[in-house]
């Protein structure tokens, strides 16, 4: 670990030679001082990881980015080559069979047009006929009809003049029949 001190072990400054001379010199006032800064040494090496932590943060965003870049790259050209590829060879093939279809499928829907509209036209034409024949059938039954109103008086003439008639008969019948129930009656 590098924790931004010496690499000498706590408590060894003053093995080391000279170092004792120093601190007698400077009394209690220099032994806190150099525990002081024996104690900021430890915390630094046992507690503050932030070097550590940032050398390991600058680690994974180069390694992130090398791999994300990598890939990106890769996609990158995947792509490229579609396009070339659809560009190149499926765009005009699609456009060669489209304009050979379409041709085939314009001729199609112009036959079909041409067929739909001779059906419409024998359609209104068989309507036509219908409607004409309809009209003169209509004709011919009001004719029909003003006929048989105009006959209408005569033969109810008729048929009152036979009623009127046979009323006649079935009076002299009856008056015959009287005639004769009075002959029997007389016994």
């Amino acid at each position: 670990m590098s924790g931004g001190g010496t690499e000498t072990p706590v408590g060894c400054e003053t093995a080391q030679g000279g170092g004792s001379k120093k601190r007698d010199s400077l009394g209690t006032a220099g032994s806190a001082h150099l525990i002081i800064k024996d104690l900021g040494e430890i915390h630094s090496r046992l507690l503050d990881h932030r070097p550590v932590i940032q050398g390991e943060t600058r680690y994974f965003v180069k390694e992130f980015e090398e791999k994300r870049g990598l890939r990106e790259m890769r996609v990158l050209e995947n792509l490229k080559n579609m396009v070339h590829e659809t560009n190149e060879h499926t765009l005009p093939k699609c456009r060669e069979a489209m304009q050979d279809n379409l041709s085939q499928v314009l001729q199609r829907l112009q036959a079909a047009n041409d067929s739909v509209c001779r059906l419409q036209q024998r359609e209104l034409e068989r309507k036509k006929i219908h409607n004409d024949h309809l009209i003169a059938s209509e004709k011919q039954h009001l004719l029909q009809w003003e006929d048989f109103m105009k006959e209408q008086p005569n033969k109810r003439a008729e048929v009152d003049e036979e009623h009127r008639k046979a009323m006649e008969r079935l009076k002299e019948q009856y008056a015959e029949m009287e005639k004769d129930l009075a002959k029997f009656s007389a016994f």
